[in-house]
């Protein structure tokens, strides 16, 4: 799915591939590559010229995964207890270690780190200091929720997207470890996104029904939603 000059493309459970075809992300480099918490991707995967983890879980920080993506400068955002989980690579790989509530700026993209827990479950305690990110490039805004339930901290969002921006929000639906279809729904109302895209199903937990039903419950609430096939 491509959105003002960005491909958005599903990879399966919550990892994401964002390329910028036509967007300057760095002076004299016209093309980038963006995953977030690429997880049983093909093996031969595009190259990544920056990876964002959201926490330490085996289905978000998987090695083997980045081993097929990272290249000679690759930049890799993390919690700090990522860094134990990934070993070394044979080439310079750059990690940067980000914390809630931080920024990042990379040319003309800034990466905003947001806070991602559950409220009355222990899979992601919010002293984990775990994350979701807020890219934004030019005009567009797309948020990768993280494994998170629908948390007070959403309300940052509102009013983010508007007649001169779009937001697109990447949402978890699977349940059990992170929102239900219906609470990822409500979280979707709050924020109001331009459009709405499940994902956290279909491998660990959830199924595709949980999207489904995801969709069903964001057009009752006049929220624009879509499913993405798997790439």
């Amino acid at each position: 799915m491509q959105i003002d000059g960005v491909d958005i493309k599903w990879l399966g459970h919550a990892g994401f591939l964002i390329a910028l075809k036509s967007v300057p992300f760095e002076e004299g480099k016209n093309s980038k590559t963006i995953y977030i918490d690429p997880y049983k991707i093909k093996e031969d995967s595009e190259k990544a010229d920056l990876i964002l983890i959201t926490h330490s879980h085996y289905d978000n920080c998987s090695f083997e995964d980045l081993k097929k993506i990272v290249k000679e400068d690759t930049k890799i955002v993390l919690p700090a207890d990522c860094q134990s989980k990934i070993m070394k690579f044979d080439f310079p790989v750059e990690m940067i270690i980000m914390e809630p509530n931080m920024e990042l700026n990379f040319g003309s993209i800034s990466i905003n780190s947001l806070m991602a827990y559950n409220l009355h479950k222990p899979f992601h305690p919010k002293d984990a200091s775990w994350m979701g990110y807020l890219l934004k490039i030019n005009g567009l805004l797309i948020y990768h929720a993280g494994d998170t339930d629908f948390i007070p901290e959403m309300q940052r969002l509102t009013g983010f997207s508007g007649s001169d921006r779009k937001l697109i929000a990447l949402l978890p639906v699977g349940g059990r470890f992170t929102m239900t279809a219906e609470e990822a729904a409500e979280a979707a109302e709050l924020i109001k996104p331009h459009l709405a895209i499940p994902m956290h199903y279909g491998s660990v937990v959830g199924t595709e029904k949980d999207a489904e039903d995801f969709v069903q419950f964001c057009k009752e609430y006049d929220v624009n939603a879509k499913i993405l096939k798997k790439e």
